[in-house]
């Protein structure tokens, strides 16, 4: 299959932009696929709902779609999760990870941080995303109030 070129010209490129993130998501699902029967995360406790959710986080914060996430997606990223870093800082975190000294995260070396051993602060952020969430607010008719419950 042809690899779809995204042209910026074109005003129709949507299903180019859909085959490019459908081929994106076929190859994050081989290196899932890779990590599933990897022995070192036998033991990792519900592997395939991790690995999915890691996969669907790389996608979104892979901004240009090269398959790596750079210093805007990190700093994105790192954003929406309300936990914002200085440029020194997410350098510091990048070299953390990246193994391959190519300046970016490959997903590999995303899954290798999130499963792995090694404590890194990016994990720990994402980990802990549920916590700086806001509860739902209730949908629909608001309970009954008494002059006692007011402020």
């Amino acid at each position: 299959m042809e690899t779809p070129i995204l042209d910026p010209t074109d005003h129709q490129g949507g299903k180019a932009y859909g085959m490019l993130m459908e081929e994106k998501a076929k190859l994050l699902g081989e290196i899932n696929e890779e990590f599933r029967n990897d022995d070192t995360y036998k033991d990792v406790e519900d592997l395939n709902e991790k690995l999915n959710s890691y996969k669907e986080k790389f996608m979104e914060f892979d901004l240009d779609n090269s398959g790596d996430i750079n210093y805007m997606g990190l700093k994105l990223m790192l954003e929406k999760l309300g936990s914002p870093k200085t440029h020194k800082e997410i350098l510091k975190i990048v070299s953390e990870v990246d193994t391959t000294e190519s300046g970016t995260i490959s997903y590999k070396e995303f899954l290798w941080m999130m499963l792995g051993g090694k404590n890194c602060i990016l994990r720990l952020i994402l980990f802990f995303e549920s916590v700086g969430q806001e509860a739902p607010k209730q949908k629909g008719v608001a309970p009954p109030r008494t002059i006692d419950s007011l402020p």
